[in-house]
């Protein structure tokens, strides 16, 4: 007989995609600042890619800060590019030791020149690794990537004068996306309960299988990613087909 944790491994998604929720209340439930709520998550973010590793997914594409977030306080928001500069110093080199790959997509014209420094470095030293692929968003936001994908088609247009051929357009704008290199993903998880994907990769998660855990960030662990694993591979994914996409057994 087949183990549910058979069924499991048989359904590995390629591409998983995570928005990280729930430092801030994870902080507040245990009377502590949110920056420790946050030191923590950064914690989780190394503990989950080695998981995911270990698990045979080929891309990991996490939301770590987006567009909107520049909106938070001030303090909160010197101490998240306090850890990503951390982050990035003590872990390049062990994502290029482990063979995984590092890429970062977003708006980096935000950042101090030493991140944006520190961003090119990694990716620099781990693009011809060919292990698990890790995409962290960064200052990212579907619509404005959508937004600037068209801007970029027009510019093509206008300087070729030939307009896009329509039967096409929809491949061009996945092209033109700061995620062209990378397959869609297979699934998204979001952490801490809410139910809404919060301007993260509209345009690739068009049929994405969605799993919503209640496990606030901090705490997501094995368990909590198998779980969302096995949802998906319960589920019957047709892309807007009658048919499914399994196979016949």
């Amino acid at each position: 007989m087949t183990s549910g944790f058979d069924i499991i491994l048989d359904n590995i998604p390629r591409h998983v995609a995570i928005i990280m929720d729930g430092n801030g209340r994870w902080a507040k439930k245990r009377g502590l600042p949110r920056s420790m709520g946050h030191k923590k998550g950064s914690e989780t973010v190394s503990h989950i890619i080695e998981t995911a590793n270990e698990l045979g997914i080929k891309y990991l594409t996490l939301f770590g800060f987006s567009s909107e977030n520049w909106n938070r306080p001030e303090q909160e928001i010197k101490y998240l590019m306090k850890l990503l500069r951390q982050y990035l110093r003590s872990e390049t080199a062990e994502f290029h030791k482990r063979n995984a790959r590092l890429s970062v997509i977003g708006n980096r014209s935000a950042f101090d020149r030493d991140i944006v420094d520190l961003i090119e470095n990694a990716e620099k030293l781990t693009e011809n690794n060919s292990g698990i692929h890790v995409i962290m968003a960064l200052n990212y936001g579907g619509q404005q990537d959508i937004v600037h994908a068209t801007y970029r088609i027009i510019e093509d247009a206008l300087c070729c004068k030939k307009p896009p051929d329509r039967a096409t357009l929809k491949d061009k704008i996945s092209k033109y996306l700061m995620t062209s290199e990378i397959p869609d993903p297979d699934l998204l998880i979001r952490t801490s309960g809410e139910q809404r994907i919060s301007n993260f990769l509209l345009w690739q998660c068009a049929y994405t299988e969605m799993v919503f855990v209640p496990t606030l960030w901090p705490d997501f662990n094995k368990q909590d990613l198998l779980y969302a694993i096995s949802e998906y591979a319960s589920r019957d994914r047709r892309f807007g087909a009658i048919q499914s996409s399994k196979k016949s057994l």
